[in-house]
């Protein structure tokens, strides 16, 4: 009797045992799968965190250099085309837009300039205004082309106002939409506060030619 007891209670002591062991298991087993999932929520949340985080200051992306190096020479006709004004136009109102323009863009140009040396880019080259280089790019960011400058070379008095106006107004809507795309993909501070000035500015001056040339 008592060693059916003793038999008992080790047969239970070892189906405890046992219970026990699996028990632990389960819950090792449970602990490591926790760990592994809050490793991967840890991941998770570290990579949120990273593409979450603020952009640094100085940070800039391809973006920026795009809008750099496409504003640069467009910037620099605008200036080009400014510069015939004062010998050619015959409108107080046109001369003095050239004026403002050349006043707003050539600074602009130094600041752009600046910005891709200071990336390790390189600053478009001069001879970058050559119309050849734009090709199929011209009607998107409103370059004119080799035969558009030579002809507004050569106009004065009233067909320059109106060729001028003309030229200026499909030159600023390129620079919008460059700027808009600065606006919706660059990074760097202050390649998109430029992005938003040229949108407000010329967007303004694109109003004012308008009225010049007598749209609504």
């Amino acid at each position: 009797m008592n060693r059916k007891r003793s038999l008992v209670r080790r047969t239970a002591v070892v189906a405890a045992s046992g219970v026990a062991a699996v028990a632990l298991a389960a819950c090792g087993g449970s602990d490591d799968t926790g760990s592994a999932g809050h490793g991967g929520h840890q991941a998770t949340d570290s990579a949120s965190a990273v593409a979450s985080a603020p952009v640094s200051p100085g940070q800039h992306n391809a973006a920026d250099v795009t809008f750099a190096k496409g504003m640069i020479p467009h910037h620099r006709q605008a200036v080009e085309m400014a510069d015939l004004a004062p010998g050619r136009a015959r409108s107080a109102e046109v001369k003095k837009l050239a004026a403002e323009i050349r006043k707003a863009q050539a600074p602009e140009i130094e600041k752009l300039s600046d910005w891709l040396t200071s990336w390790g880019e390189t600053v478009p080259a001069e001879d970058a205004m050559d119309h050849s280089v734009h090709g199929s790019t011209e009607a998107m960011d409103g370059m004119m082309s080799a035969e558009d400058m030579t002809a507004l070379g050569k106009a004065s008095g009233k067909a320059f106002d109106t060729a001028f106006t003309e030229m200026m107004i499909k030159h600023h809507e390129g620079a919008v939409e460059m700027a808009q795309t600065e606006l919706s993909h660059g990074v760097h501070a202050q390649a998109r506060k430029m992005a938003a000035d040229i949108i407000a500015s010329q967007s303004e001056e694109i109003e004012q030619m308008r009225k010049l040339l007598g749209r609504k």
